[in-house]
């Protein structure tokens, strides 16, 4: 009988525990692991996504510390064209060991400091799979580009906090 095929992500950059002393990483995406991944979050292309993070073991934990930088395409949540974005931020990941105290119905209390933990299980965690979903979190689903104003006077469409339309021309005029 075969193994069982192991699933790994678009970005896959497994660590192991043991091996770990304070080292750096740099994590590079390739041109079809970008292609993956803007399948996954659903953006037409990605031009640039690189991590440099130094990784510390910290008791059990390991801390992760760095920066990730990407380039990519997007499109307009008003006019549907695509448009460039890029960005870079600093990202501080935790990788702790799966929490076992627990049973599986039981609802949980997360303290603020529990929301920036990844949990990881058995010998290993990816990094990858970090600095991915760390790029997805980069990605927001209501940018607009540089055409949105323009598709929005074309549909007539207002500015949340802009006072303009019908409904607006109305209001005034009950103020008079």
């Amino acid at each position: 009988m075969d193994a069982p095929e192991m699933k790994t992500g678009e970005l896959h950059r497994p660590i192991k525990i043991k091996a770990i002393t304070e080292s750096r990483y740099d994590i590079t995406a390739s041109e079809a692991e970008r292609g993956a991944l803007a399948k996954r979050f659903d953006v037409p292309a990605i031009g640039r996504l690189r991590a440099v993070l130094t990784v510390t073991p910290d008791g059990e934990a390991i801390a992760a510390v760095g920066t990730l930088a990407a380039a990519w395409t997007q499109s307009c949540a008003v006019s549907g064209e695509d448009f460039a974005v890029t960005d870079s931020e600093e990202l501080s990941l935790r990788f702790v060991p799966a929490r076992r105290d627990y049973a599986p119905d039981e609802e949980l209390e997360l303290s603020a400091d529990d929301l920036d933990e990844l949990e990881y299980d058995g010998d290993s965690f990816d990094l990858g799979e970090a600095v991915a979903q760390s790029f997805g979190l980069m990605i927001d689903p209501y940018a607009t580009g540089p055409a949105a104003g323009t598709a929005r006077k074309n549909k007539n469409l207002s500015v949340e906090g802009e006072h303009g339309g019908p409904l607006a021309e109305m209001l005034a005029a009950l103020k008079r």
